[in-house]
């Protein structure tokens, strides 16, 4: 079955650079530099990186953060556990902007 997302892609992923070798350079340099260890573990950095993939919905990091997240030694709770703070997170963002709605409607009423 022919789907618009293709796991083979992500091994591709340094190709990008074809477009522009500099820019390319750059990006990888700084993300690798991102996720080496800091103040934050490669674990922790590994599971925020999984939530993150999850709540911008990109099947290629959550392939990539999923395999990252096991490597770096973090179990199924703790990766389910990130996956609800995101989208706890993401889920408040959405319902916090009922108060633009909220003000909207009482301006209405209130006319």
């Amino acid at each position: 079955m022919e789907t618009y997302y293709k796991p083979e892609h992500l091994p591709q992923f340094p190709s990008i650079a074809e477009g522009n070798p500099k820019l390319a350079e750059l990006f990888f340099a700084w993300y690798g530099e991102v996720f080496k260890p800091g103040a934050l573990s490669a674990r922790e950095k590994a599971l925020i990186a999984l939530a993150v993939a999850q709540v911008v919905q990109c099947p290629y990091c959550i392939d990539a953060y999923s395999k990252e997240s096991l490597q770096q030694g973090a179990d199924l709770e703790q990766m389910t556990e990130a996956l609800h703070v995101a989208a706890a997170i993401r889920g408040g963002a959405s319902l916090v902007h009922g108060v633009q709605m909220l003000e909207h409607v009482h301006k209405q009423v209130m006319a």
